[in-house]
């Protein structure tokens, strides 16, 4: 195991030589998870050579790099030539994600008709509103959204392929109409796009499975057999440990005899390339990669989990609850209550503040109105 984590140190380009450019990193991975933008932007930095936060920032902005939901139901950064067809090729199965949820938050076909139909002429003519923005241009068409009703709206628009990131405004992130931002994005057909989503995954991750490939790109078990038989000589496959891997064919990389610890972000590639974490993880430990503990690992949407490891971190109890709450709500664009907008709330029988482990157990949750716990 210890040689795969190597040899996947190398395809990732953390070790070896690094990328003259940020795009080159971009389209040798296929995508590189962004919803945290600063990590993502760490991400690209440690496999591309002399790029500096401010060069990260204009390729952004001047959309070279593009950054939209595509694959999983977060945000990815994806090169203009790539968009459309990862849409095509993914889209339909973050959907199949997001059903349930749209169905709790009353996300219906006629909502996102009706809420797309004002969103496109509002970024027309490369007007790129931010999130809050768009929120207000809703409202001006008579359609009022709660904060989770309004993500999912948007990222249905991005999965339709009608809008993706703009460039920021500020530390404020934009939408951009699609058809604007990439005018001339290629299309591949279906078994074209699912040949090269394969060969690049394995190219820039391997060796790996294919229940690896299934996890990272959103699709199932039966399009990656179909992916990999269709990508003939590009990749080899070999047993390691008794199962079977695949990669590009290549020499193995040199031994490095110096020890070189590997700061990663969170949302690592090398981790979310790999569903088997606790084996990845022992792996990267012997090979050098340091994972931070209250890190990308910690699956999101679980407070309780998420205060006690802020609180292990370091933090009080209250900059814990704060961080998870009101910290999240203005990361979201409210910073404070709206008059007169629907809340949820959560109901303990103790107050948290004294025993943080209340959280695990509350007694009633009320969303939009309706008691569901």
């Amino acid at each position: 195991m210890t040689d795969v984590a190597t040899r996947r140190l190398h395809t990732q380009r953390l070790t070896g030589d690094r990328f003259p450019s940020a795009v080159d990193t971009v389209g040798w991975l296929g995508a590189v998870q962004s919803q945290d933008y600063a990590g993502a932007k760490w991400a690209l930095g440690q496999r591309t050579a002399g790029v500096s936060d401010a060069d990260l920032d204009r390729l952004f902005n001047e959309g070279s790099i593009l950054r939209t939901h595509v694959m999983r139901p977060t945000w990815h950064f994806v090169l203009p030539a790539d968009i459309r067809w990862l849409q095509e090729l993914t889209g339909h199965r973050v959907r199949a994600l997001m059903a349930p949820y749209d169905r709790q938050w009353e996300v219906d076909a006629a909502l996102l008709k009706r809420s797309c139909a004002a969103i496109v002429p509002a970024v027309r003519d490369r007007t790129h509103l931010s999130r809050r923005e768009l929120d207000s241009a809703l409202e001006q068409s008579g359609i009022r959204l709660g904060n989770l009703q309004l993500g999912h709206v948007l990222m249905h628009a991005e999965l339709d392929a009608l809008i993706c990131s703009g460039p920021r405004n500020g530390k404020q992130m934009t939408y951009a109409l699609l058809e604007e931002r990439v005018p001339k994005a290629r299309t591949l057909d279906r078994d074209e796009a699912l040949a090269e989503l394969t060969r690049r995954y394995f190219t820039g991750h391997g060796p790996a499975q294919p229940q690896d490939f299934a996890w990272w790109s959103g699709l199932t078990l039966s399009d990656t057999k179909r992916g990999l038989a269709s990508v003939g000589n590009a990749l080899i496959q070999e047993v390691i440990g008794g199962k079977p891997h695949w990669s590009a064919p290549g020499p193995m990389p040199p031994p490095n005899p110096d020890q070189i610890l590997h700061l990663l972000p969170n949302h690592a590639g090398s981790l979310v390339a790999a569903p088997h974490r606790s084996r990845a993880r022992e792996a990267d430990r012997r090979t050098g990669i340091a994972h931070r503990p209250a890190g990308g690992l910690l699956p999101h949407g679980r407070v309780a989990r998420e205060v006690a490891e802020l609180v292990r971190a370091g933090l009080s109890t209250i900059e814990a609850l704060t961080a998870a709450s009101w910290g999240a709500r203005s990361w979201l664009g409210r910073p404070g209550l709206d008059e007169g907008a629907s809340a949820d709330l959560v109901v303990y029988r103790a107050d948290p503040r004294a025993d943080i482990a209340v959280l695990a157990a509350p007694e009633h949750i009320v969303m939009r109105g309706r008691v569901v716990v």
